[in-house]
């Protein structure tokens, strides 16, 4: 049955994919964030868009103008789909009498959302994680680095506020950016350097209970620790440690999770989480559509377990590789070729599936892509902030604190 969704923001692209996944299966979506320019404004698929509130600057203001869009009892499920998911594990309850939504615990929730809380929980469950000592000052910090050493801050997304030091110079440098983004002020981890290929997965739960699990392996990278091309991988062994994490914690939603494959054929390594899911056309294209699923858990439905997406499924997303390149100190030349590439399904993209653009099925997917193209061709220089900083629909270390307040809402 189509169902009227609210998706909580509409500039990463994990909310862009699931606009295309929803779409494609019929249902009406709506889309509420701050940037009248974000990806999830240019498509078919969305029947309104709301322009809301900051959710870094004012959580309060962004909460209120949700609950006065459910009020108008015309959407069946509530969809988080980034940061927004720690707001309303807050208040679950009461928005949970508007329209659907699968969410755990508030405490669930803020043990993960962090990567102190998430390290704790892999100690306290015997999972394998890579050595790790949590700080909160610098004289710590540089006690317990031992080179090469991977370095970051609890809160923090896309890579951002990861340092990876080799050498003294490499540590005053990552000091210099905690102490000037008042990083001590929260918890800061300090982890052994283990070499390996960073995999990711994605999973849903319902009340404890994991009904649907895919993963992928990097095969170009991007910028900002994103993925340009990815392969899905069968992960047996990370489906068990997800689920001991998801019945632990009763988690009823979306999971991921990002693990090392290291070299020498060792444990992989648990290193973050996301309370939610991230992009997840690579799951639809390989055959898990984890987006449905979560909407039936988010309606009440209790829907039986699904098989694993199939294995060997690649995927690209093409903004990502433009940006990746350009970062890299692609040229203008470089940044043609690449296109070419793209358009033409040349090498490395051949036998893959674009996950963001899906212009076939909607056009307008194809003006943020294109735009992208035309900036890094006039100025290749300017990946990092067309990439985007630290977005008005994420938050911060103060917007957390005051949803965590007793008097909040």
């Amino acid at each position: 049955m189509p169902l009227r969704v609210l998706l909580s923001e509409g500039s990463s692209t994990s909310a862009r994919e699931a606009i295309t996944v929803l779409g494609l299966a019929g249902h009406m979506v709506e889309v509420c964030d701050p940037s009248p320019w974000c990806l999830g404004r240019f498509s078919r698929f969305v029947r309104k868009f709301h322009r809301c509130p900051p959710l870094r600057d004012d959580p309060l203001g962004y909460l209120a103008f949700v609950e006065k869009l459910l009020a108008s009892n015309r959407f069946d499920v509530l969809l988080p789909t980034h940061e927004q998911g720690f707001l309303f594990a807050r208040v679950a309850e009461r928005l949970k009498t508007s329209a659907g939504l699968a969410l755990p615990s508030f405490e669930s929730y803020r043990s993960v959302h962090g990567k102190a809380g998430f390290s704790r929980l892999l100690s306290s469950l015997r999972l394998p994680q890579p050595a790790t000592r949590i700080v909160t000052s610098e004289a710590a910090l540089r006690a317990s680095v031992r080179f090469p050493a991977v370095i970051k801050t609890s809160l923090g997304t896309a890579s951002r506020g990861v340092f990876i030091v080799r050498e003294t110079s490499d540590l005053d440098k990552a000091v210099q950016e905690l102490v000037a983004g008042d990083a001590f002020a929260g918890e800061v981890l300090v982890q052994e350097f283990v070499a390996g290929t960073v995999e990711k997965a994605q999973s849903v739960f319902c009340r404890g209970q994991l009904l649907g699990f895919h993963a992928f392996r990097q095969v170009m990278p991007g910028i900002s620790g994103g993925e340009a091309i990815k392969e899905s991988v069968s992960r047996p062994n990370i489906r068990t440690m997800l689920e001991a994490i998801g019945a632990k914690l009763a988690w009823h939603g979306g999971l991921s999770i990002d693990y090392l494959m290291p070299e020498r054929g060792e444990t992989p390594r648990l290193i973050d989480c996301n309370p939610r899911l991230v992009e997840p056309m690579s799951a639809y294209l390989a055959g898990s559509d984890l987006v449905s699923l979560l909407l039936l858990v988010s309606w009440g439905e209790t829907p039986a377990p699904r098989p694993e997406s199939r294995s060997g499924v690649r995927t690209h997303l093409a903004m990502q590789a433009l940006l990746g390149l350009a970062s890299r100190g692609g040229t203008r030349a470089d940044l043609l070729r690449e296109c070419f590439r793209l358009a033409r399904h040349r090498k490395p993209y051949d036998g893959s599936q674009e996950e963001m653009t899906p212009v076939a099925a909607d056009w307008l997917s194809a003006l943020p892509l294109a735009m992208t193209a035309a900036l890094l061709l006039a100025r290749p220089g300017a990946a990092s902030k067309l990439a985007g900083g630290f977005g008005a629909h994420l938050l911060s270390r103060d917007s957390m604190r005051k949803i965590e307040s007793e008097t909040f809402g």
